[in-house]
């Protein structure tokens, strides 16, 4: 009898051991739209129990119009979160990299995240968003992470030019209201290899080799005129201020990832970032510059670049025999739009990255996006309702890819409500209904 136990608990035992090897892992990175005016609004929403989003949702259903603002307001993010976690679960991935998930800043308050968790992806939401029914199943995520930004974090400079120091936003080191804005979050089943994080929130713009300062060329513009004692053809920024001006808009992020396979432990290191956008420029080319840099900056850090430096003052850039995943709203299309093309393309097409997921024949494609976006170049790869491919998740050229998508459903197919439903806000789509973007997903081979 006690030689059948002993067996029976080496057997659980090893039922328990092989549970947590992994052989596939599905990575994915979704700009989820929930940056708020406030990082305590964030906080209230996420906050927010089952019983009072239902009470929220039902009374917004039945009569929105007859609604407080207030609660209207709130009942419309609600619906938003709800939907995005619909998303989450539906698609189910190991890794994921969330963007415009608001913080305090520092990344050390965890708290709406943790509401994310308990409140909603703890609890099965609906692909038929306010219509509810065919309940998908919760999914937990053990391991949470949030990132100090340089969005909304006041530099003290005049770095718009208006001719007062330390207004906000435009004097931040990276856009936004207020410090925590517009952040960026993961949520993982697997591991942080914390003593190996590297942040490069501080890196100056200046220090990237290929780096140029921004000078003043449109010039000729009633919309936009140069400010008082500039000229056309002036740096935007004086020497002073080109010493400091930090080149990630919100933060560049290694985070190795560990992950138990049959074959032993991998080391996956995620490369998150989320460069401005290349728009919004008046007289200067400013973001566009520095979109293409931010970019850049990881073309060095995969080439294994001895300039780079990290926010502990270490130097050098990835291992050559490392994993990798870069992961992140890019904000650049390779063939389309406002940025630089050529470096985005340099980065898709880099001998270190998997080509097949990047140009070939596993690059993320949706039924949805064919649908909607028939003026793209490639229609079937765009990832944002603005008709561009910004959002990547795509790995190193040594990992092996089963399977990847963007998640898009087309019209006849479920899940569209989370897309696109005319009873859901002003518009019905974008962020009213979930977010401007979608998520990009991949399925990994791990040996």
């Amino acid at each position: 009898m006690k030689d059948l136990k002993l067996k029976i608990l080496l057997l659980l035992s090893f039922l328990i051991l092989t549970g947590c090897m992994n052989e596939k892992v599905t990575i994915a990175a979704f700009n989820l739209s929930f940056d708020r005016a406030t990082f305590e609004q964030l906080q209230d929403e996420m906050a927010t129990s089952q019983e009072e989003q239902d009470v929220l949702v039902a009374a917004y259903v039945e009569d929105k119009d007859g609604m407080s603002d207030e609660n209207k307001a709130k009942a419309e993010k609600v619906i938003q979160i709800r939907n995005v976690a619909a998303i989450i679960q539906q698609n189910r991935p190991d890794i994921l990299m969330m963007g415009e998930f608001n913080n305090e800043g520092y990344g050390q308050d965890l708290s709406a995240l943790h509401g994310f968790q308990d409140n909603y992806l703890s609890i099965g939401q609906s692909l038929n968003s306010i219509d509810g029914g065919d309940v998908l199943e919760p999914i937990s995520y053990p391991i949470i992470e949030s990132f100090s930004t340089n969005t909304g974090l006041n530099s003290g400079l005049d770095l718009d030019n208006n001719g007062n120091a330390g207004q906000l936003p435009g004097d931040a080191s990276g856009f936004g209201f207020y410090h925590g804005q517009y952040a960026f979050a993961v949520m993982s089943k697997f591991g942080i290899r914390k003593n190996k994080v590297r942040t490069f929130q501080a890196f100056k713009w200046k220090d990237l080799p290929t780096a140029s300062i921004p000078t003043i060329t449109n010039c000729d513009d009633e919309n936009n005129p140069i400010p008082e004692g500039l000229a056309c053809g002036d740096n935007w920024y004086t020497d002073a201020e080109w010493e400091q001006v930090r080149l990630s808009s919100k933060n560049h992020v290694d985070l190795p990832i560990v992950i138990r396979t049959p074959y032993g432990k991998e080391i996956v290191h995620l490369l998150l970032s989320h460069p401005t956008p290349p728009v919004f420029d008046t007289v200067t080319q400013n973001n566009k510059l520095r979109n293409r840099d931010e970019i850049q900056f990881w073309i060095d850090y995969i080439n294994g670049e001895k300039f780079i430096y990290d926010d502990s003052g270490k130097k050098g850039g990835l291992k050559k025999n490392a994993h990798f995943v870069v992961m992140g709203d890019l904000n650049a299309d390779p063939e389309a739009g406002d940025g630089v093309r050529e470096t985005i393309a340099g980065l898709l097409e880099h001998p270190r990255v998997n080509q097949s997921a990047t140009v070939g024949e596993f690059v993320p494609t949706s039924a949805g996006a064919l649908e909607e976006a028939v003026d793209a170049p490639f229609p079937e790869r765009v990832t944002s309702t603005f008709g561009l491919r910004v959002d990547y998740a795509f790995p190193s050229s040594m990992l092996k890819v089963e399977d990847s998508g963007v998640y898009w459903p087309a019209s006849d197919e479920p899940g569209r409500l989370l897309m696109n439903d005319d009873r859901v806000g002003r518009f019905g789509n974008g962020k009213d209904i979930s977010s401007d973007h979608r998520m990009v997903w991949y399925t990994l081979e791990l040996y």
